[in-house]
């Protein structure tokens, strides 16, 4: 199971296009308020790092931003577009082995939860690079409570539905995002915060295909793994790209992905 989720978590080629266009005040707002003074942040699972570099323009020269990542070539993307931030570097490793040799005064997680098999374990760790009173941001989905009006085509019905047991049966949970507080408080966090941060775009948002149009990339570049491990067929795959583009133009009106951020102090 262990190699499965590895596999399966791995950012395919393509997908980091979305990746490349969020910024920490669109994508990662609720870390704003925490980004004042030299402090020192830890952004695990930073991917190609435009959130990331977004942190280190709020974190005070006196302070750093490290970017964490299991990704080579997400890191080595990071390096080269971000070389001339003074205050910021990025690190290939694995935040369950990770070891900074210091502490840090907020630590932020973005997405990245949904693909962990183990996130309670991920959390402790994460406590246990925290200073005294410092503060875990985590950000993260619950993939089955999405809203589309009108419904998308029933192709990408099936996709969606096959994307979600692909993902659970490779341990990833689905639900995230609701079962973080619970995870925090079973990890001894306190001040533990919940706030709803649903990503909604609309037929009037001038970015609306580009928002709604997620679930086109995904089919695109994890699409091709669904259908590696026959979760649905390669005919499949096409006509949801295709059935799904026309939606986006023509009948699409809404589309909200929910997200929360929870939040809380370590000891």
């Amino acid at each position: 199971m262990a190699n499965i989720a590895v596999d399966r978590a791995e950012m395919p080629a393509g997908a980091n296009k979305v990746l490349d266009r969020r910024t920490v005040e669109n994508d990662n707002g609720n870390l704003l308020k925490f980004l004042n003074g030299d402090i020192n942040v830890l952004d695990v699972g930073c991917g190609s790092g435009s959130i990331t570099a977004g942190i280190a323009t709020y974190v005070g020269q006196g302070g750093m931003v490290t970017g964490l990542d299991v990704s080579e070539h997400l890191i080595a993307q990071a390096k080269q577009q971000f070389a001339d931030v003074g205050n910021l570097q990025f690190l290939v490793g694995d935040i369950n082995a990770f070891d900074a040799g210091a502490k840090f005064d907020l630590i932020t997680s973005a997405r990245v939860l949904q693909w962990l098999p183990n996130p309670m374990e991920v959390v402790k760790k994460m406590k246990t690079l925290l200073k005294k009173g410092g503060y875990l941001c985590i950000l993260d989905y619950n993939h089955t409570n999405i809203e589309w009006v009108p419904q998308p085509p029933a192709t990408m019905v099936k996709l969606y539905g096959a994307f979600l047991q692909w993902r659970a049966d490779a341990g990833f949970d689905n639900k995230i995002a609701d079962n973080l507080a619970g995870i925090f408080a079973a990890c001894g966090f306190y001040g533990i915060s919940v706030t709803n941060q649903g990503e909604i775009t609309t037929r009037e948002d001038v970015h609306f295909e580009s928002k709604a149009g997620i679930w086109k990339v995904v089919a695109e570049t994890r699409g091709q793994q669904l259908v590696k491990d026959k979760y649905i067929t390669e005919e499949e795959r096409l006509a949801a790209i295709t059935d799904y583009e026309k939606w986006m133009k023509e009948d699409g009106q809404y589309m909200k992905m929910y997200l929360l951020a929870v939040e809380a102090q370590g000891v």
